[in-house]
Order: structure tokens, then C-alpha cells, then sequence
């Protein structure tokens, strides 16, 4: 059989690209409530490690493969790609098709006057910079390729790290302080007030002109945590530069909401009493954009702030889709076939959480597809 041309290849992936995106697109016009968003929040705490697109479409992919038989679970646990699970041990089962995600295509740029933007060339196959370059590797687009579930592979075990768990009403060991201290250091002063009357009926308030923090303490250590996550985030997020969510509170709202759902979901903590508005309304309310587009650039906000925070932090977190001792560094492959296989604030009290399990590991460049 003859070889395909460079122009068919092209032509393939771009069709597969095509494909794709209207599969995320299909999957994201359905996050049309506020439960149906914090839902899909949730599970994204538990796949942070990926961009919030891949997360949509992992999700969709893995409900399709439960309802045809193919996987025992309805949600999926840990994703890597092909080459990654024979990293660990295990092989693809026979049969199993991937799920297609979006993975990055970087391209390696030099200049010699690395603060002029205009200045940066990209570099050819094979090509060495010139004496005196700076070089460095960029995204310049995507492509399609395949992550399974570990239900579709076999093999080595994989170590399960080690879940907080936390009983009604109690906050994570050390969550309180580990935000206090990023509120800190974004520059604002973390106010506790007796009650609610204070700030206006508010559980929290943030003000940017004064750049303080207020969490009533009048709530169980599980809300006011909750609370201040919710705060970091529009410290973080929606300062007054923040135009979208100036002209449209409801996405600040739904942005700061989400990060502190993603956070509590992170630490394992009940995420029921978290309230989103109703997506289709605030992301109808962006002019220029469709509500699809404005929800797809909320999440990915979300994510990106989310993990940020949870990096920052030593806490026991649950597991971030990334199969336990798995090197980051590895980037996701398309497999030749798809069948192939101190802060000053006492925390609330706590009871004791068990010590993490293997340390998360960072995200590598590019690598947040």
C-alpha cells in the first residue's frame, strides 16, 4: 500500500481536528445549568492536571465507552496515553479505543534579543541557533491524539495515593493557613468579622481599594474555608482590570465559585452546598461571543486558577487524573492504532487528614492540554 502524502496526512488531521472540536463544542452547549457546571467542575478537580477542554471531552468519551459496555465505572479514575501506560507496566487491552484529546505541537524559536517579541524566529527541523541565541520551545498549535483509562489497560498495579477524608463540617488540615498566606502575598489583609451584618450579608468580601479580605466567623471551619477559597479567587482573578467580569458579575461570580468548588472538591471535601448561577444566562450576556466559546474560556480560567492555588499548597489533595509514578515529562503520544491497544489568622479547627500519597508532580510546558 502506498504511502500517504505529507498534503493527506495534513488533510486527516485536520478533519480529525474538525471532528473534535465539534464533539467539545456538542459537550460544552450541554453545561446549561449551574448543577450541570458544578458537576463538571468537580470532576475537573479531579483531572486539574489536563485543560479544561480535554477534561470535556475525556468525560464525554468515557460516559459513551461506560454506556456501550467497554468500562465497569461511569467516571474515569486515571488517563494517560499509550506509550505512558508501558511506562508503568501496563498494556492497552486489545480492542479498547483511545479517547481523542487535543495535544500541543510546539515549535523551538531563537532571537538574540530575547525582550524584543518581534524579534523571535523559528528555527527548522535540525536547524542550531546562531552564536549568541537564546532558544525556546513554544506552542504553536494542536493535534489529535489518545489517552485510556486504566480500566482499559492491564498489568502492573498502580499505587492509589491516599484520599482526605473529612467529616461534615470540617476543613482541611492546613487549607486555611495555605490560603491566608496566598492572600498575603497577592498584597491584602485577611479581616475575620464577628457576623454577616458587617459585610453586607455577605459569608465574604473582597475590596480592592482597601485590599482586604473579610470572612465572617460565624460558620463551621468548612464554610468559612469555602469562603475564603472563593475570595482568593477574585483576589487572583477579578481585580479592577478584569474587565468581563466588571461588565458581567455573574462571571466573576461563577469564576470565584468554581475555583472554590475545584479547590474543596481537591481536598475532598461535600461540594453539594456550592452554587453556580445559571450557565446559559451569564454566558449568553458577553456580546461578540457565543455562550459555547465564553463557558470553554471560563473553564480554562478556572482550571489554570485553581491549580495554581492547589500547587501552592501543602495539603492532601486527591489524585489529579495523572496515573501515581508516571513522569510528567512524558508527553502524550497518539497510538499507531486506535483499537490498539505564617499568616497571623488561626485556621478553623481541624481534625487530622493522613499524609499525602506520592508527591503531585508539576505540570511540564505545554503540557496543560
Amino acid at each position: 500500500m502506498a504511502r500517504r502524502s505529507t498534503h493527506e496526512t495534513q488533510a486527516a488531521r485536520e478533519a480529525k481536528l474538525d471532528e473534535l472540536h465539534q464533539r467539545l463544542t456538542g459537550a460544552v452547549e450541554q453545561l446549561v445549568s449551574g448543577d450541570d457546571w458544578a458537576a463538571a467542575m468537580t470532576f475537573a478537580a479531579q483531572f486539574r492536571s489536563r485543560s479544561f477542554n480535554n477534561t470535556v471531552l475525556i468525560f464525554a468519551a468515557h460516559a459513551e465507552a461506560f454506556e456501550q459496555g467497554r468500562v465497569p465505572e461511569p467516571l474515569p479514575s486515571h488517563v494517560a496515553g499509550y506509550r505512558q501506560w508501558q511506562q508503568l507496566g501496563r498494556q492497552v487491552e486489545k480492542g479498547q479505543p483511545g479517547y481523542q484529546i487535543l495535544a500541543p505541537v510546539t515549535g523551538r524559536f531563537a532571537t538574540a534579543t530575547p525582550q524584543d517579541a518581534d524579534s523571535w524566529r523559528r528555527l527548522g527541523k535540525g536547524e542550531k541557533p546562531r552564536a549568541g541565541e537564546v532558544v525556546r520551545t513554544r506552542m504553536v498549535g494542536v493535534r489529535p491524539a489518545y489517552v485510556w483509562d486504566v480500566t482499559q489497560t492491564q498489568g502492573d498495579p498502580i499505587p492509589e495515593p491516599t484520599a482526605p477524608k473529612l467529616l461534615e463540617g470540617e476543613a482541611p488540615a492546613g487549607l486555611w493557613n495555605g490560603l491566608t498566606e496566598q492572600v498575603q502575598a497577592a498584597g491584602f489583609e485577611l479581616v475575620s468579622v464577628p457576623h454577616e451584618g458587617m459585610i453586607h450579608g455577605a459569608n465574604g468580601l473582597t475590596d480592592y481599594t482597601a485590599k482586604t479580605v473579610a470572612v465572617r466567623q460565624n460558620m463551621d471551619p468548612a464554610a468559612q474555608t469555602k469562603t475564603l477559597s472563593h475570595e482568593l479567587a477574585h483576589v487572583l482573578m477579578h481585580g479592577p482590570d478584569a474587565e468581563d467580569a466588571r461588565q458581567h458579575r455573574g462571571i466573576g461570580e461563577v469564576e470565584a465559585e468554581s475555583v472554590a468548588l475545584m479547590i474543596g472538591a481537591a481536598h475532598g471535601m461535600d461540594t453539594t452546598s456550592y452554587t453556580i448561577p445559571y450557565v446559559s444566562t451569564w454566558a449568553s450576556q458577553v456580546d461578540g461571543k457565543e455562550p459555547a466559546e465564553v463557558v470553554q474560556a471560563t473553564g480554562e480560567r478556572v482550571r489554570k486558577t485553581a491549580s495554581e492555588i492547589l500547587d501552592q499548597l501543602d495539603t492532601a489533595q486527591v489524585s489529579d487524573g495523572t496515573p501515581p509514578g508516571l513522569t510528567r515529562e512524558t508527553t502524550t503520544r497518539q497510538a499507531p492504532d486506535r483499537s490498539a491497544p505564617s499568616t497571623g489568622h488561626a485556621r478553623p479547627p481541624t481534625t487530622q487528614v493522613p499524609a499525602r500519597g506520592p508527591a503531585r508532580v508539576t505540570q511540564s510546558a505545554g503540557r496543560g492540554l
